[in-house]
């Protein structure tokens, strides 16, 4: 990691943020750490709202996914009126625009999926017709693919908007990524944690990412020394893998990379949206070709079905 000593520092930075009580944890987040790192920098934060913001009635695969999230950032980035965006990299598209790029990729926060209930303490104990919220088609489809007597259906909005339609009564239960309800200090809305086995997470959950301007070399430097190398190998192998598959919010895909010392462990997953088509494979490899490891779980996945499944999805 490069340290910022040997960093001539910028006067000033501006972070680009939606303005969900989440995404401005986010990026008050890394306001700490750049102000920290580079006390005679001053940092601030433009708040804008996007897109998947301002659409809310309708699911996220109908109206273009989850680019929505980050296309005004990366104007504001071109223009020129900000310096870096601040993602969670689960909303990232597999394939930036060109002329930008991660600057950093930062320590990982828990990347699972978590169950929350008012009545019932964990997924199986739902009655037959129970009503699930997610925004998701990778969760749906994997609950869908357990519990088929449960009732899936569509819930959008930031987290507390959310929590508040599972407390009206509107869903028996829902599920979040634990990440957003762990930064926002919501934990104790947990009701159970899906393991990966229940439910395998969306290529590069619980990670956030820094995004800025390819030709931008002094913020690159400046963001260097928040990169995190192993969660950075972790996403790079889901995203690859999800890059393969062609993922998007169109497809129900999960992709999930632990550290095993030198190796990465990748898990990989592809369904139909109703659940009955799903497969699943695995790979470990080297963690210093993460895109290579990614590349050949995604292989292995379309030799064993996944190809058929998309066909179907495309189609």
């Amino acid at each position: 990691m490069t340290s910022a000593a040997s960093i001539k520092p910028l006067s000033c930075i501006v972070i680009a943020s939606r303005e969900s009580a989440l995404a401005l944890w986010q990026a008050r987040n890394m306001q700490q750490r750049l102000a920290a790192l580079y006390p005679a920098t001053t940092v601030t934060i433009r708040g804008m709202t996007t897109q998947g913001d301002r659409i809310l009635d309708r699911a996220l695969d109908k109206i273009g996914g989850k680019g929505l999230f980050v296309k005004e950032l990366e104007e504001a980035l071109a223009a020129g009126s900000a310096d870096i965006a601040v993602h969670s990299m689960k909303d990232v598209p597999m394939v930036l625009p060109a002329g930008f790029e991660m600057a950093a990729l930062t320590e990982r926060e828990d990347p699972r999926d978590a169950f929350v209930s008012r009545h019932y303490a964990i997924l199986g104990a739902l009655p037959a017709g129970s009503r699930i919220g997610t925004s998701s088609l990778r969760r749906e489809s994997q609950v869908r693919a357990r519990f088929p007597q449960l009732v899936v259906e569509p819930l959008r909005g930031n987290v507390q908007t959310r929590l508040q339609k599972l407390d009206d009564g509107r869903y028996a239960a829902i599920i979040l990524a634990a990440a957003g309800l762990k930064r926002l200090g919501l934990a104790d809305r947990i009701t159970a944690i899906l393991t990966p086995d229940e439910s395998l997470p969306a290529p590069g959950q619980g990670a956030l990412g820094i995004e800025c301007r390819t030709e931008r070399a002094d913020v690159i430097a400046m963001m260097r020394p928040l990169n995190h190398e192993m969660t950075a190998a972790c996403v790079r192998a889901e995203r690859a893998l999800s890059r393969a598959l062609a993922g998007s919010c169109q497809l129900p895909l999960g992709a999930y990379a632990q550290a095993e010392g030198c190796q990465l462990r990748l898990r990989g997953l592809v369904a139909s949206q109703d659940g009955t088509q799903l497969v699943r494979a695995e790979l470990t490899g080297d963690a210093c070709d993460p895109e290579a490891l990614g590349t050949e779980l995604a292989a292995r996945l379309k030799a064993q079905g996944a190809a058929e499944i998309l066909a179907a999805l495309e189609g």
